[in-house]
């Protein structure tokens, strides 16, 4: 690292209030602060964008992010990491739909975007530590000899599921100063503090699809694409009843726009990228569970202690639910829930919980019964 102030800090700034209250906690709290603003993409580039600018990477959101930096004496920069950020976030998202996977991208994007290409800039800054606004919790454990995420105080707000790629390094030099706070107190706060983005109403798209239109997304990043998956088969217990618009269009659970009629309401079951089907079935038969699941980051323990009571999540807003782990790889666990799960998805993340303590996650691989 390079040699800078032992307090130094970088906080990445979006422009909204959780950042901005976070920036300020640092700041109140004499931390040498540096703002920071990650640049993803250009509006241009994804399309969808309905006209809104106040969401992270618009001009908005950067001037938002310099105003509370200009209000409490820190610098600010802006960093461009959109090349990255098409490659490593952008181009999985596209790769995982035509793979018959439903992605969850900001997984990918907390662990190299804002944690591992960020902390290469706190190194060349000097800095010690970043900081972000998320809501989640980490601490040292001495007896383990490792650094433990945990959930955040406020359930309904809390990240922890999707911070479980960070790794230690990445953990150990990382600051959650809201991870203790309700988001009425830190709204609270930003008044107090003068915070402009205060009663900023929340996002909950992903940040590159604006719309919400995953469909149109992909149209757009591959030509042709509607052309080249339309007409495939929509099957119900090996009968073909119907043609689907493309595989890459559907996820597991989807009810609507299937285009099919039958004497009971149908959902899709499975995705056959291979064979370019979509498998649908009635409600009672998308409940599973044993899952496995691949690209696993282990961080409460080096490796899954045997016979602990665990709880999986399955999806971001899901309460969780009990489930024995088995870990089968250095970087493979099966999960094999007490009761069945609804619509297990590949390509979504599975992450293990012990109490609030994060075990470990990784990417839904297969759906085994």
């Amino acid at each position: 690292m390079s040699t800078g102030a032992k307090n130094r800090v970088i906080v990445a700034m979006s422009g909204g209030v959780d950042s901005s209250v976070a920036a300020a906690i640092m700041a109140k709290q004499g931390y040498e602060v540096v703002g920071a603003t990650i640049k993803t993409y250009d509006y241009e580039d994804v399309g969808g964008n309905d006209s809104r600018e106040s969401s992270c990477c618009s001009i908005d959101g950067i001037n938002m992010a310099r105003s509370i930096a200009s209000k409490f004496g820190f610098p600010h920069y802006v960093f461009d990491f959109s090349d990255r950020f098409r490659t490593e976030v952008i181009d999985q998202f596209v790769g995982e739909y035509l793979a018959g996977r439903t992605p969850n991208p900001c997984v990918i994007c907390n662990r190299k975007i804002k944690w591992e290409y960020l902390l290469e800039k706190a190194d060349s800054l000097g800095a010690d530590f970043i900081c972000t606004g998320h809501y989640a919790s980490v601490r040292h454990d001495e007896s383990l000899g490792r650094y433990v995420l945990s959930r955040g105080k406020d359930a309904g707000k809390d990240q922890s599921y999707a911070l479980y790629g960070l790794t230690q390094a990445s953990l150990s030099r990382t600051i959650f100063p809201l991870g203790a706070m309700s988001k009425p107190e830190v709204r609270q706060l930003a008044l107090e503090y003068g915070v402009a983005s205060a009663m900023k109403p929340e996002s909950y798209e992903i940040c590159f699809v604006a719309d919400n239109d995953y469909g149109r997304f992909l149209r757009d990043a591959v030509p042709g694409l509607g052309d080249k998956l339309g007409g495939g088969e929509i099957v119900l217990d090996g009968e073909t009843i119907g043609k689907h618009n493309g595989y890459a269009f559907y996820t597991i659970g989807q009810r609507r726009g299937l285009g099919v009629s039958h004497e009971e309401p149908l959902y899709v079951k499975k995705i056959d990228a291979a064979h370019n089907i979509v498998e649908v079935d009635v409600d009672e038969k998308l409940y599973s569970r044993v899952l496995t699941a691949e690209r696993v980051n282990m961080v409460k323990y080096a490796t899954i202690p045997q016979g602990r009571k665990l709880k999986a999540k399955i999806r971001y807003k899901d309460s969780g639910a009990d489930c024995v782990v088995r870990q089968i790889a250095d970087d493979r666990i099966e999960v094999e829930f007490a009761s069945p799960r609804r619509a297990i998805t590949p390509g979504q993340s599975v992450v293990v919980y012990e109490g609030d303590d994060v075990v470990a996650g990784g990417i839904i691989s297969n759906i085994l019964e």
